[in-house]
């Protein structure tokens, strides 16, 4: 359809025209404040935060699932000491339970006079079996050691 061929329509300044109809009910256009972009950033924020926070429980979780502790492998050692031979003996109790003398005071006057009955079994070509009250004070600091 051609809009040429189409018959012109006289146009007479009689009649009003939608433009110059004042209009009383409708009121201009207000601008509304839009907050949305930073509702959506802080929610957007405190998903990551939840989500780090979730990824580093599970890190510390398996972390410390299969960590390797010292204490508990030295405290297995002096729990596994064998006294058949009393130079080696010495010798382990010596180097296993310096983890367990700095705990607290009484731990470390209990390694202390366990080594002060343990010297004279290491220091020597050959040494006699460890005497019975040595090892009551042996398995006293065993009794106190906290893994």
């Amino acid at each position: 359809m051609d809009i040429s061929k189409l018959p012109k329509l006289p146009i007479s300044n009689s009649m009003p025209t939608k433009a110059d109809i004042p209009l009383h009910d409708i009121k201009p256009l207000v601008e509304i404040d839009d907050y949305s972009i930073y509702y959506f950033s802080a929610l957007m924020f405190v998903a990551l935060v939840v989500v780090v926070a979730i990824i580093f429980f599970i890190w510390k979780f398996y972390k410390k699932r299969d960590s390797f502790s010292v204490r508990k492998k030295h405290s297995e050692l002096l729990h596994n000491i064998d006294f058949s031979n009393p130079k080696e003996a010495a010798y382990a109790i010596t180097k296993y339970g310096y983890t367990f003398s700095q705990d607290d005071e009484r731990h470390h006057e209990k390694y202390e006079n366990l080594l002060s009955r343990l010297a004279p079994y290491k220091y020597k070509k050959s040494v006699d079996a460890i005497d019975s009250e040595t090892k009551g004070h042996f398995d006293i600091y065993l009794g106190m050691i906290d893994v």
